[in-house]
This record gives C-alpha cells, sequence and structure tokens, in this order.
C-alpha cells in the first residue's frame, strides 16, 4: 500500500482503503480499480490523494475495529470541525467535552494495541483531522500512562485544539509543501499565538490548556529549526502531546505526495531522546501496531526481512526472518550488534505471497512454481 497524490493517479490503480464522503456514505469501496470519473471526484473532494495497493499487491484485511474507526473518524472530525469554527468566532465552546468524553471512552481504556490507519484528508480538513488523529493518541497514551482520568480529559481537549492557530492559514508549510526555514517558522508562530485564545474560551481550565499546547508547539518548532529546547521545563502532558502530534505529522499524508512509515517515526524519537519524552514514546508504542508478526521489513544492513515476533523492550530489534540468509535473527540478541530494523518495505519485491491474478491481469506471465 502507498500514498499516491491526485495528480498522479492512473485509471486501472486499486483502491487501498474504502473513501466515504464527508457525510459517511461509501463513495468506492477498497479493491475497485480507478476511472477517469473516481479520479475526478477525489480532485473535486479536495482529497491530496489516496492510498494504492500496488499490483501485485494482496487486498489486507479490514476488521470491524478498522470499519469503525472510518466510521468514528468521520463522523468525529465533521463535529469537530464546526466546533473550532465556533470557538475562532465566537470564543465559545458548545460541543467540545463531549467530543473529549468520546474520544476516551472509545480509545482510552484499550487494553491491547490498535492498528491506527492514517486517514484520507483535503486542505479543508487537514489541520481537524491531524488534531482528532493526535487525541486519539493521547487518549491512548494517556491510559498507558496511567494518567488520572482529570488530566486526561485537559490531555485530549488540548490535542483536540493545539493547532487551532494554523486554521485558515495558507501557509503550505502546514500541509507538508515544500517550504524554507521562514515559512516554518512563521507556521509555528502562526500556531503559538493562535493559542492565546483559549483562556478567553475555556475559564476555568484556559490556562492549562494553553500552556500545554503552547510548551508542546514550542518544542516542535525547536527541534524543526535546531533551536535549543528546555524538555525539562515542559509539563508532562506537553511532552505527551509533542510525540503523539509529531507521529501522525511524520506518518501522515502531505502535499509532497510523501507518507513516511510508522518506523521512521520510531526512528526519529529514539535517535533524538534528549527531545522526545521516552516514556511517552513507549506508551505510544505500547498503544500501537508498528512491527508485528508478518510485516516485510528493511535493516540497516540492506537485508530485507519478514518480522516473526515483536520486542517490547526495543520495538526496532525484533525476530526476523531474512530473505536473503533465509535464517531466523534475533536482533536483540548481542550477536547481532547494532543491527536494527530502519523501515517497512515500500515494495514487494520480496514477498513470498503474492496475488498471481493481479500479476497476470497487469501482463506479467506467472509460472506454475509462482517465480516472476
Amino acid at each position: 500500500m502507498k500514498f499516491v497524490r491526485w495528480e498522479d493517479l492512473k485509471s486501472g490503480m486499486r483502491i487501498a482503503r474504502p473513501i466515504y464522503s464527508k457525510s459517511g456514505v461509501l463513495l468506492h469501496e477498497r479493491d475497485a480499480k480507478l476511472t477517469g470519473g473516481s479520479i475526478e471526484s477525489v480532485k473535486n473532494f479536495g482529497l491530496l490523494g489516496i492510498y494504492i495497493l500496488e499490483p501485485a499487491e494482496p487486498l489486507p484485511p479490514m476488521s470491524e475495529e478498522d470499519i469503525a474507526f472510518e466510521k468514528f473518524e468521520i463522523k468525529t472530525v465533521a463535529s469537530l470541525q464546526d466546533e473550532i469554527t465556533r470557538l475562532v468566532n465566537t470564543r465559545k465552546q458548545k460541543n467540545l467535552q463531549t467530543l473529549v468524553s468520546q474520544i476516551i471512552r472509545q480509545y482510552g481504556h484499550l487494553d491491547g494495541k490498535v492498528h491506527f490507519y492514517q486517514n484520507l484528508r483535503s486542505r479543508d480538513d487537514y489541520v481537524c483531522r491531524h488534531m482528532f488523529n493526535t487525541a486519539i493518541l493521547c487518549a491512548m497514551m494517556g491510559s498507558r500512562m496511567n494518567i488520572p482520568i482529570d488530566d486526561r480529559l485537559i490531555l485530549v481537549t488540548a490535542a483536540l485544539l493545539h493547532d487551532i492557530g494554523k486554521i485558515g492559514s495558507a501557509n503550505p508549510a502546514i500541509y507538508g509543501g515544500e517550504t524554507d526555514r521562514d515559512k516554518l517558522a512563521s507556521m509555528y508562530n502562526e500556531a503559538i499565538e493562535g493559542c492565546e485564545m483559549l483562556e478567553e474560551c475555556f475559564s476555568s481550565d484556559g490556562t492549562k490548556l494553553k500552556r500545554i499546547c503552547q510548551q508542546c508547539l514550542r518544542a516542535q518548532k525547536a527541534a524543526d529549526l535546531g533551536e535549543e529546547l528546555q524538555v525539562k521545563k515542559m509539563v508532562r502532558e506537553a511532552k505527551i502531546l509533542q510525540v503523539a502530534s509529531k507521529y501522525d505529522e511524520i506518518t501522515g499524508m502531505s502535499l509532497t505526495g510523501e507518507s513516511k512509515s510508522e518506523v521512521k517515526a520510531i526512528l526519529e524519537f529514539q535517535d533524538n531522546s534528549d527531545i522526545y519524552d521516552p516514556d511517552a514514546v513507549k506508551a505510544l508504542v505500547d498503544s500501537v501496531y508498528i512491527l508485528f508478526p508478518g510485516v516485510s521489513v528493511e535493516l540497516n544492513t540492506g537485508e530485507k526481512a519478514l518480522v516473526i515476533n515483536e520486542n517490547p523492550d526495543n520495538i526496532l530489534k525484533p525476530t526476523v526472518l531474512s530473505f536473503r540468509r533465509n535464517t531466523m535473527m534475533i536482533l536483540s540478541d548481542r550477536d547481532y550488534g547494532d543491527i536494527r530494523v530502519v523501515d517497512i518495505m515500500k515494495t514487494l519485491d520480496n514477498r513470498y505471497i503474492m496475488d498471481q491474478s493481479a500479476i497476470h491481469s497487469a501482463g506479467i506471465d506467472v509460472p506454475a512454481d509462482g517465480a516472476v
């Protein structure tokens, strides 16, 4: 599965994830082939692009929980957009705490991990979808870290509002477009200044919400611009919010069409533990599936491998089956030194199981033994 910008979509490509209207109506089912009309509809909806299956890729399973997440996301983001518009225009909130409670009830009490799928975004809802995703991650992470429920409510509320200052901005840096240092700094300054309204919107918790959001944004700005950062002075909720927001930012779609893997996000966190709170990163890893059995990966040696077992102590050092060596490698063993996973495979060249009918329909002859 890969993200393809709408400008690069072509008839015959297979849709990887279902496409819904903003009202929740199913428009295009997954595994359906794109036509000129469906490509035009993607453009008309303002979507930056969609997720596409590669020619030989079997349709991945999608559970009832995954489908429920899609529908919950569509409904909640629409409500969030209305609430943000009300806050910006009137400085009054109406249904925000209901949204917070719904998110915590659905994702703040989970026993195990979830598949955190990225959603489709347009320019109109890009910021709201980012804040919604960040709020879900914060709800799960806050639970893993045993944060008291009152503080968790504040954390999730901050997640739903932390980028409110970006609403209505034309700065391309917001959407991951081509940018420079000045545009990036300007984007963060707008976002930080935008949080000032939170004191006026929330009489009792406004000051705390503003502090959490602004500390998170200042930390992100310092990290992206290479400035000095006083992490120790950040409150716990701001540290959690920073990790959750950055994770969604790295793995989400952008104007450039680049959608990085979850592994790239974890590499960023592990290699910069002075910037990203290790406890918050651990809570994230314990909340979402990243390297689970069956995932094809790339190692820092250049080898390709298949994950056999997760490693709860170091997510990037699981037990894998090396395609080249055809042997099992327990990367946590001392014998393998600093060998670790650095990415999820972007192509299917080294997968054992392929959809042979899809290969044949692409004009490639498939021998009886399946070799291509």
